[in-house]
């Protein structure tokens, strides 16, 4: 777009803040739980509202059945496009987390409200504020605010709007795969993650991927006495007690053979733009009640948080659980572990190898159970000379008025590996959240310049990419 018609657009945007945040207010009102089937047709009016607002931008839109909760999908074509006009899909969320337990919100979750705090900062309440309702509607705003004032889009437009992203997608890959040619595009847009701070934008490179499994334990056939049977029966919490001490040595690395086939070293670009981030590892584990950093020797937070993996006890239990003390020997121990996965580590056999491990560690006189779901997904790292990312982050750095952090994520967001694997795309991670918007916790919120930049933020990435 010319510069006056890029500030058209901008200034349409902060002419109708209040009719942007409004429209919000009422996409926040409907309690969109995909995780409770009682919310079932919550879900779909949520669907309905979102397919209608992108309607109304001129979309042909729809509201698609899955075996659950129904996607939303949308399509927009400028008049004049070609096969060389770019086209972007974009892709959020409507459902939203329960927002138990009730009596902590200070005001009522699905009744959403703006509210001035101390510091003269406005904040968005309400559950699916932040994540990703208001995200969501960041990208539907710039689009609004460009079609109304110069009249079309610059790019071809897919939306892809999920309603089950709160409850593990189940539906998502069965609907990738049914729908690849309608839905494969140049590119993604994810908006769903964070800024690095208040004041400076991030786009997010590196996603780690995940591995999940639960391990139980069963020596004798019931509980033993702890005088009779102590120190010749063999006692699984013992046993799982020294599985879990195995799995790291003492300078912080996972011991299971293979593990750390397809981790490769961190590059030296990336090593420096990191560093000008100047991450604060104090401040960052104090707001926890932490002082001290643990994990692999020789790596920073940052490395140890983005691009390395990770082995983690979850959940332990078995024995007498009440009060006081029964003296027992347990017949069973239970733990659940999670991985974290970088680079091109693959789940299956990161999983396969932790099961080998296990056999090997736990020895004899145990019966050994591994769950019937454990799995997980790989990865995801986008080059951040992506010509997509180098766009998008001058483009906010135009609105932002400083560099974009390309930051990575210590987190797993699959939907970024099912594009790539399903539907042959990259995407890009732009998002406006900030670390204290209380995202499935009450009183979540979403700072109201995170919404009003959100949007300005957009309607520049959109100009950048259409030329």
């Amino acid at each position: 777009m010319p510069s006056s018609e890029l500030q058209a657009a901008l200034d349409f945007a902060d002419q109708n803040r209040a009719a942007n945040i409004e429209r919000l207010f009422s996409f926040l009102r409907i309690p969109s739980l995909s995780a409770d089937p009682a919310y079932g047709a919550e879900c779909l009016k949520a669907a309905q509202w979102i397919a209608n607002e992108l309607s109304s931008l001129g979309c042909t839109a729809s509201v698609r059945e899955t075996p659950g909760c129904p996607m939303v999908v949308a399509h927009y074509m400028p008049p004049g496009a070609t096969a060389k006009t770019p086209h972007v899909l974009f892709y959020g969320h409507y459902d939203v987390q329960p927002a138990d337990p009730l009596d902590l919100w200070k005001t009522p979750p699905f009744e959403p409200v703006v509210k001035t705090g101390a510091d003269g900062v406005e904040r968005i309440f309400g559950r699916g504020a932040e994540d990703d309702k208001g995200q969501l509607m960041t990208f539907v705003e710039a689009a609004r605010a460009i079609i109304r004032t110069k009249g079309a889009l610059p790019i071809k437009a897919t939306f892809l709007i999920e309603g089950e992203e709160e409850s593990g997608s189940p539906s998502l890959v069965p609907f990738l795969k049914a729908n690849v040619k309608e839905l494969s595009c140049d590119v993604a847009f994810v908006c769903d993650s964070n800024m690095w701070d208040e004041k400076t934008p991030a786009i997010t490179t590196r996603l780690r991927g995940m591995v999940h499994e639960e391990v139980s334990l069963k020596a004798a056939a019931i509980d033993l006495h702890s005088g009779l049977y102590g120190g010749a029966a063999a006692n699984p919490l013992k046993m799982m007690s020294r599985l879990i001490a195995s799995l790291h040595d003492a300078r912080g690395k996972v011991t299971i053979p293979g593990f750390y086939d397809g981790v490769k070293p961190l590059p030296a670009a990336t090593q420096k733009q990191w560093r000008s981030l100047k991450f604060k590892k104090k401040t960052f584990l104090g707001e926890v009640g932490l002082k001290h950093a643990v994990g692999e020797k020789g790596k920073t937070v940052l490395e140890q948080l983005w691009a390395r993996p990770t082995a983690e006890v979850n959940g332990l239990w078995g024995g007498y659980q009440g009060a006081g003390s029964k003296t027992v020997i347990p017949a069973e121990a239970h733990a659940k572990f999670t991985f974290r996965l970088v680079g091109q580590q693959k789940p299956e056999k990161i999983l396969k190898a932790f099961q080998a491990h296990v056999k090997k560690v736990v020895g004899k006189d145990a019966q050994i159970t591994f769950s019937k779901n454990g799995g997980g997904s790989p990865a995801s790292e986008i080059s951040e000379t992506n010509p997509w990312i180098r766009k998008s982050a001058g483009a906010l750095k135009q609105e932002f008025g400083r560099e974009t952090a390309l930051v990575g994520s210590g987190g797993s967001i699959p939907i970024v590996r099912f594009f790539k694997d399903i539907l042959g795309m990259d995407s890009v991670l732009v998002g406006f959240g900030l670390n204290d918007d209380a995202i499935h916790s009450p009183n979540e919120k979403y700072n109201v310049s995170s919404f009003t930049h959100g949007i300005r933020s957009w309607i520049r990435i959109i100009d950048a990419i259409g030329k």
